[in-house]
């Protein structure tokens, strides 16, 4: 039961790396510090690369460090077969422009509105699925899928607490904020059902697609980084603004890309967006016993039982019905 474990294990990992991710990517897009702020389109780029090289040196193990056999499949499946590296750039360039607007809303937006708004790629995550992969989800799914969304925006209800408009750092503009959660939760669920639709039609390497998608992500957000931000960068530098917790949101943005890879590849797109939302549960107690700065309310408590119970539902669910698209 290898498989099950990598997919409970990836599932972890998951969680881990999106509960860290959104606080530190909060954190830096907020904080106040001498110079400028860095340019969120050099970081999804760095990113990017750092993707590239981790897939690499993973394929590079998997062939025994044998420098002539990675060559060899790199050639093969990325030079000699041109059509099948072309699909990759669909979900690639989608996947890059949700990278650029996630960095657009954690500046506009607090991280609660955030989590709640962006858990509708949930939602689109499983119409995409029965949509483009024929899967066939139960009336327990959708109901789980309803209860989940309820849980997560219970978990999240902003309380009105006296003077916490006063302390709140500046949001920005909330209505930028929400329209680029609000495209980014259409693209994230298109481009990782697409992206699972060619990972499960193909035998190749997990890690071998996301060299693939790396690439053209490089190539994407280069374009995007020297047309939208080109004047910085000539005159500042690529890593302007850059410090310890910049670098830290950028291999977690790397880590993510992988480690979502390899929950679609052992698990589902749908449960990968359980998995993220129990990760809002588990950053909403960090900031109340690490952070501090938030007071769980009956409401929380009653939000975080409803996610619980969806979760358990939708994987009742899912068990006994095989799932065609694995076969």
């Amino acid at each position: 039961m290898a498989s099950s474990r990598l997919k409970y294990l990836s599932l972890g990992v998951l969680v881990f790396q999106t509960t860290s991710l959104v606080l530190t990517m909060r954190c830096s897009r907020t904080q106040l510090g001498d110079g400028p702020r860095y340019l969120a389109s050099s970081a999804v780029v760095a990113a990017e690369v750092m993707k590239i090289v981790a897939c690499l040196l993973i394929v590079f193990k998997e062939h025994s460090y044998s420098l002539r056999s990675l060559n060899s499949l790199l050639r093969q499946e990325i030079v000699h077969k041109p059509m099948e590296t072309l699909k990759l750039a669909i979900p690639s360039g989608i996947y890059t422009l949700q990278n650029n607007l996630l960095y657009i809303a954690l500046s506009n937006l607090d991280a609660a509105t955030y989590q709640v708004t962006y858990q509708l790629k949930i939602l689109t995550t499983a119409l995409f699925s029965v949509s483009m992969l024929g899967r066939r989800l139960g009336v327990y799914q959708w109901l789980s899928l309803l209860i989940l969304m309820a849980g997560v925006a219970l978990v999240q209800w902003p309380s009105e607490t006296p003077g916490a408009a006063e302390d709140a750092p500046s949001s920005g503009s909330p209505l930028v904020g929400v329209a680029a959660v609000l495209v980014a939760c259409c693209s994230s669920g298109f481009a990782g059902v697409y992206f699972e639709k060619i990972l499960k039609e193909s035998k190749q390497s997990v890690w071998v697609r996301n060299i693939q998608l790396g690439l053209f992500g490089l190539v994407f957000g280069l374009v995007g980084m020297l047309g939208y931000d080109g004047e910085r960068v000539m005159e500042s530098g690529m890593f302007q603004g850059y410090s310890s917790i910049t670098w830290v949101v950028v291999a977690l943005q790397a880590l993510g890309g992988l480690v979502i890879a390899a929950v679609i590849k052992y698990a589902d797109n749908i449960l990968k967006g359980f998995a993220t939302s129990l990760s809002i549960i588990l950053s909403t107690l960090i900031s109340y016993f690490w952070l501090q700065d938030f007071d769980p309310t009956s409401v929380f408590f009653l939000g975080a039982l409803l996610v619980i119970v969806a979760t358990f539902l939708y994987g009742y669910e899912g068990k006994p019905a095989p799932n065609p698209s694995r076969a």
